[in-house]
């Protein structure tokens, strides 16, 4: 029995040499592994004498020979596969053990690698008569099963085979995504993704019945893999899915202590403030019904004194800092002992937002802000004081991360009122109204899209609102700038549309 072995990742290689020389099997090896075999002691025979072909090219050409892809893609089951070994003086190979350059992790040129995912696709579909082993975490059930067997199960190769397959689909589509970086066009011809299954286990899907994977690009990884849950249930799909908006949220509002407490998405409370447990109180205040049941996010460590806060407040499905006080967490499992407990790093950027629809995907820039201050325009008679600027800011950056239609109100650096996912502009803004209770007078209202009739104004001066903060856009405009200075109020256009689906 002979196996080739040539790898790239040389964790755990002594070992399986080891085991498989000690099983009697012949080894063969090129370049870096080979020097790691012999810096072992362990026995091997070098591609180059086996083949009577020298590596070149700078080690492009090692195993590119007929010696070796003749033996690894001969069905033994054809006389005629088995006589042109014969007549050429080719011996089988009955396992391949081959893991590839990092690509996604160091890419350019001479890390695309030509033998390797040659040797492990002839390898994989000759899986019948062939082993092939990829991944590290397999040297040990396959050298037990050799010892126990003597051979591989047809289960066994069938099931490293996809898995090789794989890991060369996955090469393929970094040196893809490395080509696209490289063009710097966003939307190219093609996509090509691979993920794979993250080890973290989900309770269940949007609803119990449903089951449920997180899944990541392979060879870059996630934000979610470095998240640490100190207590808690374990996540759900949804869980996750809401966390990930309320932790882009809280981090999208600029350098102050924030909290951002979001249900189904949406944010149902958010405010920044001259310290935690502040942010958090006002967070709250803005719809305590509908945070039971929700995420809290904070952009600073959650302290004992933020812990108290929120045992005496409704219970969260979830709460995500980037760091805990030992005593938090203690009181915090006190009495949320359900209550998943999150310690988390900053989320990464992505480079494209996908969204699945029948037989597709839709593909975007993802959601960004574009347009700042210096950007707006006060298109009114009165413009915004510095203190009215902020909430207007506030405003804006929160609409942003709500559902459409909306309309948000904030004042004093509280969102007050949040109207989400109406079909009706209006209806949005009767409902940010009727949340807020009163307590947008002298604040900012934000609607995410245009208005296209003076009512949305109106509206806003009925909760209280003094300045309107809007993308501007609408055949009406000069209707909507004088209403607004019939009011007294200011309004600034952004120039910029925060549509959310």
């Amino acid at each position: 029995m002979r196996a080739l072995v040539s790898v790239y990742d040389k964790t755990g290689l002594p070992a399986l040499a080891q085991g498989l020389v000690g099983l009697g099997w012949e080894l063969l090896s090129s370049g870096g592994t080979a020097r790691a075999l012999a810096a072992e002691g362990i026995a091997h025979t070098s591609v180059e004498a086996m083949t009577g072909a020298p590596e070149m090219l700078g080690g492009r050409v090692k195993t590119l020979h007929p010696k070796v892809h003749g033996g690894i893609l001969a069905d033994r089951y054809q006389p005629e596969h088995m006589a042109d070994l014969e007549t050429h003086g080719i011996d089988t190979i009955d396992l391949v053990v081959c893991n590839l350059y990092p690509f996604a992790s160091e890419p350019s040129v001479e890390m695309i690698d030509i033998g390797g995912p040659t040797m492990v696709r002839a390898a994989a579909k000759n899986h019948a008569h062939v082993g092939v082993v990829v991944d590290p975490g397999d040297y040990a059930p396959v050298l037990a099963e050799l010892r126990r067997d003597g051979v591989l199960s047809e289960e066994t190769r069938l099931r490293l085979a996809r898995a090789a397959f794989a890991h060369t689909a996955a090469y393929d589509a970094a040196v893809v995504s490395w080509f696209d970086d490289v063009d710097g066009e966003l939307l190219p011809a093609t996509l090509h993704f691979a993920l794979e299954r993250s080890d973290q286990a989900l309770r269940y899907g949007e609803n119990p019945h449903q089951d449920a994977a997180r899944y990541r690009a392979v060879g870059r990884g996630s934000w979610w893999d470095d998240v640490n849950q100190l207590a808690g249930l374990a996540l759900s799909y949804l869980n996750i899915y809401d966390t990930e908006a309320a932790w882009r949220l809280v981090h999208g509002l600029g350098d102050q202590p924030a909290c951002a407490i979001v249900k189904h998405a949406n944010p149902c409370g958010v405010a920044v403030a001259g310290d935690p447990v502040t942010a958090y109180r006002l967070a709250l205040e803005c719809d305590d019904k509908s945070a039971f049941g929700g995420i809290v996010a904070l952009n600073r460590p959650l302290t004992a004194s933020v812990a108290g806060e929120m045992v005496g407040a409704p219970q969260a499905d979830v709460i995500v800092a980037p760091g805990y006080d030992d005593e938090a967490v203690e009181r915090l499992v006190a009495k949320r002992k359900a209550t998943r407990i999150l310690q988390a790093p900053l989320p990464e950027h992505e480079r494209l937002h996908v969204r699945q629809i029948g037989g597709g995907f839709l593909v975007q820039d993802p959601h960004h802000f574009a347009a700042g201050r210096s950007d707006w325009q006060v298109v009114t008679k009165v413009a915004p004081t510095e203190k009215q600027w902020v909430d207007t800011e506030l405003a804006w950056r929160v609409g942003g991360h709500v559902r459409s239609n909306s309309i948000v109100l904030v004042r004093g650096g509280q969102a007050v009122g949040i109207g989400a996912g109406q079909q009706s502009r209006v209806d949005a803004a009767e409902l940010a109204a009727k949340k807020a209770a009163g307590r947008a007078r002298g604040g900012a209202c934000a609607s995410d899209a245009f208005y296209p009739f003076r009512d949305g104004v109106d509206a806003a001066v009925a909760a209280g609102a003094v300045v309107v903060i809007q993308p501007g856009g609408a055949l009406r405009d000069d209707e909507l700038i004088a209403a607004a200075d019939e009011h007294g109020m200011a309004m600034v256009f952004t120039g910029e549309r925060h549509f959310l689906h």
